[in-house]
């Protein structure tokens, strides 16, 4: 078991799902948090159970879009605790609406936005200080939604693979430098994002259960991690299918029915 005391870890989407699960396995390994969303309630609750578990978090209500706001919050943890060694870009929205299937712009820019945009802002304040220091790790909460294009995700889809291949580029460029950046891809887990569908998501986790999968390629600062290994192994192998058999195989999808 790592030890993460004293270490100081900014969350993005911090306020229920991934981002939470990992705030509070953090917090009972002892870690300094930064939790950030845009629930103020929900993440003043998030902090006061992250500081019963035994580590120390500050609560901070940001839209990850808007990037001074994003950049204050990271000013106010680097500034009280004197450096951030780990940010955890995870905010995150599904953009599963009538809206971003029928391809209306506005809804596509929101998912975009948010899930792409939103990780380059948390990047952007945290960077330039790692790189200074020589020391850091970035980590980005993607999807394996990011491999391929999936009927009805187009908004979802292109966001995860821009954010995927965003923390690639930054790894090739900070890496030498002393920034580790570790790409997270997880197939169906448990989360409000995956609440309320119908149709059945292949091998999906419980929340519980992912929370190991996550710490593990945080802690061994992994360059890349996708599970569980059967849809991983799925979805990676048809990077290579040719275009009219994935066609074929994908459009009978109904994940996001």
């Amino acid at each position: 078991m790592t030890d993460w005391r004293g270490r100081v870890v900014f969350i993005t989407g911090a306020s229920s799902g991934i981002g939470e699960a990992l705030a509070l396995e953090m917090a009972r390994k002892g870690a300094v948090l930064g939790l950030l969303a845009r629930r103020k309630d929900q993440i003043d609750d998030l902090a006061g159970r992250c500081e019963a578990a035994g580590g120390t978090a500050r609560a901070y209500v940001a839209d990850v879009r808007e990037t001074a706001d994003v950049r204050a919050a990271a000013d106010a943890l680097h500034g009280e605790f004197g450096h951030i060694d780990t940010l955890i870009a995870n905010a995150g929205i599904g953009g599963n609406t009538a809206a971003t299937r029928d391809l209306d712009p506005d809804a596509v820019r929101l998912v975009l936005d948010t899930n792409l945009m939103g990780a380059v802002n948390s990047v952007h304040a945290v960077l330039p200080e790692m790189l200074e220091r020589g020391s850091g790790h970035l980590v980005a909460i993607s999807s394996l939604a990011g491999f391929r294009g999936l009927p009805r995700s187009a908004a979802y889809c292109a966001s995860k693979a821009g954010m995927t291949a965003f923390f690639e580029s930054v790894r090739l460029d900070s890496e030498p430098r002393g920034v580790d950046v570790t790409i997270i891809q997880p197939g169906f887990i448990k989360t409000p994002l995956t609440s309320g569908r119908e149709a059945q998501m292949p091998y999906i986790m419980e929340l519980d259960d992912s929370v190991g999968h996550f710490m593990r390629a945080i802690e061994r600062r992994k360059p890349f991690a996708a599970f569980p290994w059967q849809l991983a192994t799925t979805v990676r192998a048809a990077r290579f299918f040719p275009v009219w058999l994935y066609d074929r195989i994908a459009r009978r999808a109904r994940y996001r029915e």
